[in-house]
């Protein structure tokens, strides 16, 4: 006789927790940062008692488009999920993996011991399209408890990047690029957008003056950073940056959002003595 069939872990998080996908639009970064302070106020005036309940409720107030809130204990044990209650509530999913390999739960428990709130990406299965997709959410730990919202991370076109490289390029013309560098250098600010960042790297010395990605790169030699096929991108940007002012370079970069190894064009453009740039990566 033979045995039927069974869901690991990993399996069952993934099918319960996509049922919300399956029916509806997908919700934008703004109205998961709303539902996430919303659920994060509830938390903090009402207690667990009462928030469990509200997040649990299927067709609450905490259930919108595919957003859900979701509560993890410190053991990686769910005590709340709005998209399926039933079979995850008591759960233990401290070493379940998303998509990509990586232990999700213990990154959200070991990045909100350092700080109350923070922001994480992984990769994870959308039953709507049926493919991994980037997906982002927003933590707050609250005592012993640690609250989520995540939404499938939009991938970003050559329009969004053009686009972002105008207001980057604006800024700096408006404000000059000290005071436009620190505003590229906010990972939670407007010029961080999904799989999208800018990046300044000062003409006459090479060095990074913004990225907002990696700040910590900022002070360090750009012109020597070569991509995963030895490419030397920086150098080339800067050359044409020089000569004609604007263009675009092609390169292979890892994606911040999936964690993958992926085609990559910038869009690179003189301002004010720096190189500002701004890329998207491709499928």
């Amino acid at each position: 006789m033979h045995k039927k069939p069974t869901l690991g872990l990993a399996g069952i998080v993934l099918l319960a927790t996509s049922s919300l996908a399956t029916a509806g639009e997908h919700a934008t970064p703004r109205e998961a940062r709303a539902l996430f302070d919303q659920a994060v106020k509830h938390l903090q005036a009402n207690g667990p008692d009462k928030a469990w309940p509200a997040f649990n409720e299927r067709k609450g107030a905490f259930v919108r488009k595919d957003l859900y809130v979701y509560v993890i204990d410190r053991q990686g044990t769910y005590v709340a999920n709005g998209a399926a209650p039933d079979s995850l509530i008591g759960l233990k999913v401290l070493d379940t993996v998303d998509a990509a390999g990586s232990p999700i739960f213990r990154q959200m428990i070991a990045v909100t011991d350092k700080q109350p709130e923070a922001r994480i990406r992984y990769v994870w299965l959308n039953r709507k399209s049926n493919h991994v997709e980037p997906k982002v959410a927003w933590l707050h730990r609250e005592g012993d408890y640690i609250l989520g919202v995540g939404y499938y991370a939009p991938r970003s076109t050559a329009d969004d990047a053009r686009k972002l490289l105008d207001a980057a390029s604006a800024e700096v013309r408006k404000s000059g690029i000290r005071s436009a560098a620190g505003k590229f250098n906010d990972t939670r600010g407007s010029f961080v957008r999904d799989d999208l960042y800018v990046f300044a790297v000062n003409l006459e010395s090479g060095k990074f003056e913004a990225h907002g990605m990696n700040p910590k790169w900022v002070g360090t030699d750009a012109s020597d950073l070569h991509d995963v096929e030895g490419h030397p991108l920086i150098r080339e940007m800067i050359e044409l940056a020089r000569s004609k002012g604007e263009g675009t370079v092609d390169y292979v970069w890892r994606n911040p959002v999936t964690n993958a190894v992926e085609k990559k064009r910038t869009f690179i453009r003189r301002e004010n003595g720096s190189l500002i740039g701004v890329g998207f990566y491709s499928e």
